[in-house]
Formats: structure tokens, C-alpha cells, sequence
């Protein structure tokens, strides 16, 4: 009998990105500054917190960061959530740092969906995108009440592709027969162990057509700005192109637009992340004293080498 322990619950963690930028810079202004720009800074922080108390709007920071299922789908729902049960809409904004080549359509169709939430919610959403949103992962992207990008970043490729392998072939060269019964003419297009036939690749091309029309309403829907029918050819593009093309409205860092908020407004930061159990813990511990043995049973080796080739070499100079 196989026992399955229960899931382990997520943790949490709102950090203020104030607060953790402005003791560095006092840790900085302490290791370099002199007494009167000492007071100067002390004075400016003064006054940003006095413009931040006035303004009452908090910034809150999302991550996520996608792979093929969209797995990271699971923490943002969550944090989602909490911002939709303590945040308030109309004054509160939401930025999410997004990173993703896309993958399947149910995963990102959920994760799409999630950041629907927000707006329809009434929160004003800045994406930010640093290094890649394509395919499921622009997605996501569009629907940013605003899109920023990173100058080099990649952004688009609105498409669907699938691939399939078949080995029907040479099941049959090795006289292995597949049978596969279904209910439902279509209930089965394109198999990878079947003989595809002509009409069921004809339906799986339709399928594909149809997921990808469904697509570009999406992105049509929520930036009306974009011609889609002019990016939406599967392409990619660079930031500076892309925001040409109206995929994205501004060419900025996540780094310099968070940083420019801090001084006007409150940012924090969440991040959820599983417990590790029990095993991974005790993993990280054992890895930890290995990182710590290793490099002392290297220097030893090194030692040792050292001495004996130091002796090597006394024994074959000829002047001893």
C-alpha cells in the first residue's frame, strides 16, 4: 500500500522594497559620504516618506517566471487572491515581473486568467518584461493595463505548434500491432503509435487553426491599439521593434521602472514558496557540509601535490 503525505502549505513573504533599497543606501552613504551628505540623505528619505504617507498608494510586486506547464501558475493564484482580499482597487497598483517562452495552452490560459482577476477587479497592472514573453507568455503579457519592456527583450511569437511523433512504421517493420478503440469519430486525430490517416490530420490542423484564432482575439481584446493580424504570425520580436509594433508601450528595465515608484510610493514584494519537507531540508544540510569539506580536503590534496613534487625535484637536481 502506497501512503501519500499531504501536501505541504505555501509560504508567504511580503518584503517592503523601501525599506530594504533605503538601508543600503544608508549602508553606502555611511562607507563613503561625509557628515553633511550624511544629513542631506537623512533629510531626503525624510521627505520621501512624508510624499509616500501622503500619496496612500502601495505598489505590489509579483514574480512569475514560466515553464512549459505553467507551473508557477499554482503561487500566483494565490498571491492574487490575497491582493484581491486586502488591496484596494482604484488606489493600489499591482506590477508583475514576467519571464516566459509560453508552453501549453491550458496552463497559460489559467495563468491569463488569474491576471484577468486584476483588471477586472479594477487594478491598474504593469507588466514588466526583462528577458522573454512569447507565445503563452505574451499572453499573459497583453494584458497589462501597461507593457514595458527591457530593450532587448523578446516579446510575441502569437502561435500555436504542436509535433507529434509516429512510429507506426516501425511498429510494423517489427510486426507489432497498436489498436486503439475510441467513441467519437474525432476522439482521437493524430496518435503516435497509430496510422494517422488523411482526415485526422485534416481535424488536428483544424484544431490548431481554432486555438490559435482564440489567441488573437484574446490579444485583440485586450490590447485594441496592436494590428494583430499583422503580428500574429508566429514571429518574435526585440524590444525596440516590438514596441514599434505596439506590443509593447515603453522600453524600460523592471529595475529602473520599480525604482523610479519608490520615492512617491510603497512597493512591496511577494513571494510565495512551498516548505521544503523534511528530506529537502536534511538535503541542504548535508550539501552545506559539503560545501564547506570540500574546499578544505582540496587545499590539503593541493598541499600534499605541492610537497610532493617539491620532493621530486630535490631528488633529481643534479647539484644534491
Amino acid at each position: 500500500m502506497l501512503f501519500h503525505l499531504p501536501k505541504l502549505p505555501a509560504e508567504i513573504r511580503i518584503s517592503h522594497l523601501n525599506a530594504r533599497v533605503n538601508e543600503h543606501r544608508k549602508k553606502i552613504a555611511q562607507a563613503t559620504a561625509s557628515k553633511f551628505e550624511l544629513l542631506q540623505l537623512a533629510q531626503q528619505l525624510s521627505r520621501e516618506a512624508r510624499a509616500r504617507k501622503k500619496n496612500n498608494q502601495k505598489i505590489y510586486v509579483l514574480d512569475f517566471k514560466g515553464d512549459v506547464q505553467a507551473s508557477a501558475v499554482e503561487n500566483l493564484r494565490e498571491e492574487i487572491t490575497l491582493i484581491l482580499a486586502t488591496a484596494k482597487a482604484g488606489r493600489d497598483r499591482v506590477v508583475l515581473r514576467l519571464e516566459s517562452p509560453g508552453g501549453m495552452v491550458h496552463g497559460y490560459g489559467l495563468a491569463a486568467a488569474q491576471l484577468v482577476r486584476l483588471r477586472d477587479a479594477g487594478f491598474h497592472l504593469t507588466i514588466c518584461v526583462d528577458k522573454v514573453a512569447t507565445s503563452g507568455g505574451y499572453m499573459m503579457a497583453c494584458i497589462g493595463t501597461e507593457l514595458i519592456a527591457a530593450p532587448f527583450a523578446v516579446l510575441g511569437s502569437i502561435g500555436v505548434v504542436a509535433q507529434v511523433p509516429n512510429f507506426n512504421r516501425l511498429l510494423k517493420e517489427h510486426h507489432v500491432d497498436y489498436d486503439l478503440y475510441t467513441a467519437g469519430e474525432f476522439k482521437r486525430t493524430v496518435t503516435m503509435f497509430g496510422e494517422n490517416t488523411a482526415e485526422g490530420k485534416e481535424k488536428f490542423e483544424q484544431e490548431l487553426q481554432q486555438t490559435h484564432l482564440l489567441f488573437k482575439h484574446f490579444v485583440e481584446k485586450y490590447r485594441p491599439q496592436l494590428n494583430v493580424t499583422k503580428v500574429a504570425t508566429g514571429e518574435h520580436w526585440y524590444g525596440q521593434d516590438a514596441q514599434q509594433l505596439n506590443l509593447v508601450d515603453q522600453l524600460k528595465t523592471s529595475d529602473e521602472y520599480l525604482l523610479g515608484l519608490l520615492p512617491q510610493h510603497d512597493v512591496y514584494v511577494i513571494q510565495t514558496r512551498r516548505r521544503p519537507t523534511l528530506g529537502e531540508k536534511l538535503g541542504l544540510q548535508a550539501a552545506q557540509v559539503v560545501e564547506q569539506i570540500i574546499p578544505t580536503a582540496l587545499n590539503c590534496l593541493n598541499e600534499a601535490l605541492f610537497k610532493n613534487n617539491q620532493a621530486v625535484v630535490q631528488l633529481r637536481d643534479p647539484k644534491q
